[in-house]
């Protein structure tokens, strides 16, 4: 059984940092795309980053360009999401999600993942 569980989220304050873990278990995952997203309330679920745990890959959003890092631990199974600088608006719930590798693309729509965390809640303060 295929399971994701996230942790580290909490409460920082406007400009303050975090880092996300997303432990993975119940296969092995070094032919998986690792994404990261986010919903906030009364928004829609939106990708943030994501990684390919073969080759190590990475693409973020626009958004969490030069502010967001994603890892992975090959031996620990685990993916992880620093976040810097963080703003008011970056408050959400944030889930890691995976998927089969295909052609190397890592998928920003939410429908192309199959396995899902219960997501941990990230709150900034202004």
């Amino acid at each position: 059984q295929v399971q994701l569980v996230e942790s580290g989220g909490g409460l920082v304050q406007d400009g303050g940092s975090l880092r996300l873990s997303c432990a993975a278990s119940g296969r092995t995952f070094s032919t998986y795309v690792m994404g990261w997203f986010r919903q906030a309330p009364g928004k829609e679920r939106e990708f943030v980053g994501g990684i390919s745990w073969t080759v190590g890959t990475t693409y973020y959003v626009d958004s969490a360009k030069g502010r967001f890092i994603i890892s992975r631990d090959n031996a620990k199974n685990t993916v992880y999401l620093k976040m810097n600088s963080l703003k008011p608006e970056d408050t959400a719930v944030y889930y890691c999600a995976a998927r089969p590798q295909r052609s190397g693309i890592i998928p920003l729509s939410p429908g192309e993942y199959v396995y899902w965390g219960q997501g941990t809640q990230v709150t900034v303060s202004s």
